[in-house]
């Protein structure tokens, strides 16, 4: 764990076994990943043992919220929920309008933002600037161009200065040019049981 999140609660405990994806979840899911399957990175929602992981990753402070980027169907928020975190402090930015309507319909008190993850300091209110505890990234960055991804990386930075943020991936090894990126790389976790198995990276600033 980065040293600049040791004043953050963690969410050490297990997260509860899934609740049940609300009908038509895994449906839009699949209708999403027909029409833009490079936006969504999988053919199936993450598996229940990737999301507990990344909950159990995920810390925040008394006063933080946390920021999911490109939630999908909710199952990675759900989990964070299931973990304790209050719905009130969690941020989902979702760019596509359908999804983030089903994540509304959903996820009762999460506040759901229909944005781009690239404007992402206008799409989080000013002040809570500095105050995310922890950044989670589903959105598939190994496909972006190097210009795009610094892009990305400059975003979180201006909500989230010097925490870095966390990405689930498909890729064994680091799905980002890290050192081209000014960034320190850790993969956290590694779940066989997804399909296709996953991991977990963090990045840091350097």
């Amino acid at each position: 764990m980065d040293g600049s999140l040791g004043t953050a609660r963690s969410t050490k405990r297990d997260a509860a076994p899934d609740r049940g994806r609300p009908a038509g979840g895994f449906a839009l899911f699949l209708k999403r990943w027909a029409a833009n399957p490079l936006q969504m990175g999988s053919v199936v929602p993450s598996s229940s043992s990737l999301t507990r992981r990344i909950a159990r990753l995920t810390t925040w402070g008394e006063d933080e919220i946390v920021v999911e980027l490109g939630a999908g169907t909710g199952v990675v928020s759900r989990a964070l929920l299931a973990a304790g975190l209050p719905p009130e402090r969690l941020h989902v930015v979702e760019i596509v309008p359908e999804m983030a309507e089903h994540l509304r319909e959903t996820l009762p008190g999460v506040r759901v933002v229909t944005g781009d993850a690239f404007t992402l300091p206008d799409l989080i209110p000013r002040h809570l600037h500095g105050r995310v505890g922890t950044a989670i990234c589903g959105i598939p960055l190994v496909l972006l161009p190097l210009d795009q991804q610094r892009r990305f990386v400059q975003a979180v930075e201006a909500v989230s200065p010097g925490r870095g943020f966390l990405l689930y991936t498909y890729c064994i090894t680091s799905p980002l040019p890290y050192r081209a990126l000014d960034l320190s790389a850790k993969r956290e976790a590694w779940t066989p049981l997804n399909l296709p198995p996953a991991s977990v990276w963090r990045y840091v600033p350097r």
